[in-house]
Formats: structure tokens, C-alpha cells, sequence
């Protein structure tokens, strides 16, 4: 048998092609950099297969990415965020506080927006400190575009937080960083004893990241939790109103939204507590929504209405640039308008016209006064009472006055209807009871216009009681807030238009009117000239006011602010006691008739031209009305 011998050139061919093979290996090896890439393709691809198939829960996926080493966690957010990859680095879960003795304000790195704001000098109707911003109930974003064609959200994104003070001031640097040289900033700085807090956004080197052909839109939403005992009535005043560059204040209805422009600020009012967003650089394109979230009073509601405020922001030179103002505050006439030049003033809502200047000149400074003396809020209102309806005494008595001189010359007006009765001689008639009460120095307009002259008083301080901060909360006699209805007995059912409790200051005020108008209704009867064939009675049509009034009231004032019920309970009174002070012990009769009989035996006064105009309108429809008479006989 052949032995075999080494062959030496296949060994070195061999050796020659493992080499070649060694060295095109190393050379077509990929880099770390590749070899991290595919790992984190190939995880990504796990991942999305689990999400799809549905095999574990999304919250497991995100443990899982979580879980990933910390440069492919970067690798992720720069495919996700781009330039702004770096927030992902910063902690979700940290906030910040600042605080001073009226308000404390918790921002949260993600989104770096307010989470919480808690007014430390209040509490909710039961107990509770009131936080107009808590448990996720608003929020603050600003949509962007960037270069890398993505859309972008701050909402979504993580700030890097920075304290410091400047002298008493707390100020919060909230950076959302590209690098330490480019950012988007949020700025608060609060001062001492103030519920207004600077704000601004600032962008920094951010003109090329920035893709300024995308609109910027900043958008805050509240949904406004309750506070207030009566659910009903904090809706009832909870407001959207706006300020517009140039223009009054004004109001956006519930349910419903608006396009506004030059817009300088937004207020989000819940009854007695404000949420507020100014800005030195007016809004050009507003969108203002409002929606009623309160549905029955018997739910268990929590909120009242949500509010919306969506707009594009500006670029200056590349960069965003807005010096804005926060206020989380009370609804405080007084605190509101120190914010000079702001018209802030107006969300406290006085009332509108002669309404709100009778409140805002008048009576708050009585109230403001009188509160010097007591801190007794419901001895306060009775003051304030006593001294609106000395006030108005002069009104009341002028009335009182007039109606007893129409009951004097009543006897003359009933002896002209017997001479002329009839429907044909309704304007004879008219004339010549019209020509005795001038003779006489009478007039039933003497009588109509301190009635008239009262109403402003009425529907202004129908305005003040409500909207006073300073009785929320106080208590008196049986009522435990003032500024509420004042629950007795509840029913444990409701009644429709009523409510399901039974208020006693309504009860008081409706019987207190009840005998008001009983003894006005006499004293009308006497300002009324007697019934005239054709005419409506009015004295019977008065008659079911005396009884419908009372009932209206007690419906109507069972669910609003007792204040307001006391104060209409004891102004009553009053005027009932001057009534009869006036009529007992001021009002002579005797005297007021002799002063009758000493005017007819006046020359009569040149008439006026528009008395001239009456007499001859009148002459002029008494001539038609002979001349048809004539006609039909014929």
C-alpha cells in the first residue's frame, strides 16, 4: 500500500485562505456604535410584535424600555423628540414649590406647568383647604413644531428645575433644554403677601430648531372644582370673562366659544375664586370656550364648569419672547382692583350700569365702614339696613305724601266720574280730573318716581350680598354662611323651582313683605284714581300682588345667599315702622287739605309745551269721539 506524504503547498494554500478569511472578517466587523443600533432595532421590534399581539400589557412594554441601558434610552428619544432629546433624562416625577404667606404653587418637571395651587386662607364648604389646581383638573401646554418634520408637546416633555430668590421673591427657572445654551423656559417669580405671580416664556437659541412655518399654540384648560355649599348658586356665578386690548371687559356665555383678537387677558371665575392669565403682548387669535358641566343639584358633582383658552404664539426674531402674569386669587373687589390699569376689578362683578356704581361707590363703602366696628357680619348687614332705608326715608316719605293728597282730592275725582259716566266721556273725564290735580298741586308722578328712584338700590344690592367675599363663611343666628342659603330642615326630596330644604330667612322676608305690601296697597289704592268703566281695575289686580309677591320670593330666595334674604327680612320692617311713623306721627291731613284748597284759589301756572301738546292731543280725540257719536245717529 501507497504510503501518503505531506504536501506542503496545500498546507500553505490552506493557511493562506484562513488568513484571508481572518482578515476580511476583521475588517467587515461593524463598530459599537452599529452593534448598539442593531440591538436597539431588534428590541424595538420585540417590542412593537408584544404590543401588537397583544402578549403583555403596554405599562410592561414601558417597564421594558425603561429598563434599557441608558444610551439606548437616549437613542429612543432622539428618534422620538429630536433636539429636545435630552428632557428624557430628566426626572417625570420630581416638582418644585414656591410659596409665600397667601399662596403656595407645586410645578412638576413634566410639562413644568402648575400642578397644584392652594390658597392657604381659605377653606372649601367642608373643611377642605380650597386648591383651585390639584388632582389633574388643568392644564398648561404648548404645541410646537421642530425641524425633524415632529410635533411636539410641553405637556409630554421634561423640564430641568432651578431655584433662587432676588431679595424677598422666589423664583422658579423651569428649562426645557436642547443644551446649556438652548432651551425653552418657563419663569415664575412670586412675591410676598401676593396672589399675582410673573410668569414668562422664553425660548433661547432655538431659531433653527424651531420650524416656524408650524403655529405655536398655547392652550390652558381648568375644569373649575366646587367649593361653595351651594353647587347651584357657585355655577350660577361662575364666569368666563376677557379683556380684549382696548375694549371693556367682557363675558363668554356658558356652552359656548368665541374667536377673539388682541386679547389681554382671561379669567376663569369660580364664584368666589379666580384663576387669571394676563399678558403684556396681546393674544392676536383667541379661542375662548366655556362649558357648563353642572347638571342637577342632586348629583354628586364635583365641578362646575370647564373652561378653555387656546391661541397661536408669535415668534420675534426666531424665538418666543411673552412676559405674562398668573393670578390664583379670591374674587375680591377690593384686592383686584390694587392691579391698577388691569380692569381685573370687573370679574368681581358689582353689577353693570347705575348697579355697579351704587355698589362700587356706595354701598362697599358702607359695608368697608360698618366693618370697622364688629366682626358680627349679620349685625353688619342689619347696620348697613338701617342705614340704606334712612337713606331713603326722604323717598318713602315724599311717596307716603303724595298718596295722602291724592286721598283728600278722591272724594272730587269720584263726584266728576258720577257727572260723567260712560265710556263716551272717558277723555272729557280724563281732562278734568287731570285739570284738578294741577290746580291742586298734584301729581300721580309725584307718587311713581320715589318708587322708581328706589328700584336701583334694590337690584344693586342684589348684586353686593352674592358676590361679598366677606361673608363667605360667616355665620349668624341659625345661618352658618352668609353667603349661602340657610338650611333649617332638609326634606329629603326636591321640590321643582324650590330645592330640597326648607330656608327660614326667606320665610321671615316673605311674610315681612306680605305685610308691606298690604299696608302699600292702601296707600296705593289712594294714588289710583277711581275704577272707570272700561279701564282695568288696578287696585284688584294689586290685590294678587300682595299675595303672589311673597310666594315668588320665598321660591325664588330659598336657594340664594341668606345675607341677601336678611337683608330684604329686615328692610321690610323698617319700612313698615316708617310708614307708620310718617302716617301716625308726620302726615297731617287736615293740613295737606287746607294747602289743596289754598292752591285752587292760585292762578294757574303758564302750562308747559308739553302740557300745551297733551291738552291738545286730548281735545283733538274728544272731538273724534263726538264726531263718530254723530255719525252713528245719523
Amino acid at each position: 500500500m501507497e504510503e501518503k506524504k505531506f504536501d506542503l503547498n496545500s498546507f500553505i494554500g490552506f493557511v493562506l485562505l484562513g488568513l484571508i478569511a481572518l482578515y476580511w472578517m476583521y475588517t467587515n466587523q461593524p463598530t459599537p456604535e452599529e452593534l448598539e443600533k442593531a440591538k436597539t432595532e431588534r428590541i424595538q421590534d420585540s417590542i412593537n410584535k408584544i404590543q401588537k399581539e397583544e402578549i403583555i400589557p403596554v405599562a410592561e412594554t414601558e417597564k421594558t424600555i425603561e429598563s434599557l441601558p441608558d444610551s439606548l434610552k437616549l437613542l429612543q428619544a432622539q428618534n422620538t423628540l429630536g433636539a429636545f432629546a435630552n428632557s428624557a433624562s430628566v426626572s417625570s416625577e420630581d416638582v418644585s414649590v414656591i410659596e409665600n404667606d397667601f399662596l403656595k404653587l407645586t410645578i412638576a418637571n413634566k410639562g413644568g406647568f402648575i400642578k397644584e395651587a392652594h390658597l392657604k386662607n381659605y377653606k372649601t364648604y367642608d373643611s377642605l383647604p380650597v386648591k383651585l389646581i390639584q388632582k389633574d383638573n388643568a392644564l398648561f401646554n404648548i404645541n410646537f413644531g421642530t425641524n425633524g418634520n415632529r410635533i411636539l408637546n410641553t405637556k409630554d416633555l421634561n423640564f430641568t428645575p432651578s431655584l433662587s430668590k432676588s431679595g424677598e421673591n422666589q423664583i422658579l427657572s423651569m428649562k426645557l433644554k436642547v443644551d446649556e445654551s438652548k432651551f425653552l423656559e418657563y419663569r415664575y417669580e412670586i412675591k410676598p403677601n401676593d396672589y399675582m405671580v410673573d410668569f414668562a416664556i422664553r425660548s433661547q437659541g432655538l431659531g433653527t430648531t424651531f420650524n416656524t412655518s408650524q403655529p405655536v399654540n398655547l392652550e390652558w384648560d381648568l375644569e373649575g372644582y366646587r367649593n361653595e355649599k351651594s353647587l347651584k348658586s357657585e355655577n350660577m356665578y361662575s364666569w368666563y370673562y376677557y379683556k380684549k386690548d382696548g375694549d371693556d371687559v367682557t363675558y363668554l356665555n356658558p356652552d359656548d366659544s368665541e374667536v377673539e383678537e388682541e386679547v389681554n387677558w382671561v379669567a376663569y371665575k369660580q364664584h368666589f375664586f379666580s384663576s387669571i392669565l394676563m399678558t403684556d403682548t396681546p393674544f392676536k387669535n383667541a379661542t375662548l370656550t366655556s362649558k357648563n358641566l353642572f347638571e342637577d343639584e342632586q348629583k354628586d358633582s364635583v365641578f362646575t364648569k370647564a373652561f378653555k383658552l387656546k391661541t397661536p404664539l408669535e415668534f420675534s426674531n426666531g424665538e418666543l419672547n411673552y412676559a405674562m402674569k398668573w393670578y390664583y386669587g379670591p374674587t375680591d373687589y377690593t384686592a383686584l382692583s390694587a392691579y391698577k390699569g388691569t380692569q381685573l376689578d370687573e370679574v368681581a362683578d358689582m353689577g353693570w350700569g347705575i348697579f355697579g356704581v351704587i355698589n362700587k361707590y356706595v354701598f362697599r363703602h358702607i359695608f368697608n365702614f360698618l366693618s370697622n366696628f364688629t366682626t358680627n357680619y349679620g349685625l353688619i348687614i342689619i347696620l348697613m339696613t338701617i342705614a340704606v332705608r334712612i337713606l331713603m326715608s326722604p323717598l318713602v316719605y315724599k311717596s307716603y305724601l303724595s298718596s295722602a293728597k291724592m286721598k283728600v282730592l278722591r272724594p272730587e275725582m269720584e263726584e266728576i266720574n258720577k257727572r260723567l259716566p260712560g265710556k263716551e266721556n272717558a277723555m272729557k273725564r280724563q281732562q278734568e280730573t287731570m285739570a284738578l290735580q294741577r290746580k291742586a298741586g298734584v301729581s300721580m308722578l309725584s307718587g311713581c318716581i320715589p318708587a322708581l328712584l328706589q328700584m336701583p338700590v334694590f337690584f344693586a344690592l342684589f348684586k353686593f350680598f352674592p358676590s361679598n367675599i366677606d361673608l363667605r363663611q360667616k355665620s349668624f343666628l341659625w345661618a352658618d354662611d352668609l353667603s349661602s342659603y340657610d338650611n333649617v330642615f332638609n326634606l329629603g326630596f326636591s321640590i321643582p323651582f324650590y330645592g330640597n330644604h326648607i330656608s327660614l330667612f326667606p320665610i321671615l322676608a316673605s311674610v315681612a313683605i306680605f305685610f308691606y305690601m298690604r299696608m302699600n296697597q292702601s296707600q296705593q289704592a289712594n294714588m289710583q284714581p277711581p275704577a272707570q268703566e272700561g279701564m282695568p281695575d288696578m287696585q284688584k289686580m294689586m290685590k294678587m300682588m300682595i299675595y303672589f309677591s311673597p310666594i315668588m320670593m320665598l321660591f325664588f330666595f330659598n336657594n340664594y345667599a341668606s345675607s341677601l334674604s336678611l337683608y330684604y327680612f329686615v328692610s321690610n320692617l323698617l319700612t313698615i315702622a316708617i310708614m307708620l311713623v310718617i302716617k301716625n306721627y308726620v302726615i297731617d291731613e287736615k293740613k295737606i287739605h287746607a294747602q289743596i284748597e289754598e292752591n285752587k284759589k292760585r292762578p294757574e301756572k303758564k302750562k308747559s309745551g308739553f302740557r300745551q301738546r297733551l291738552d291738545e292731543a286730548m281735545k283733538q280725540a274728544q272731538a273724534q269721539q263726538e264726531a263718530q257719536k254723530r255719525m252713528k245717529k245719523k
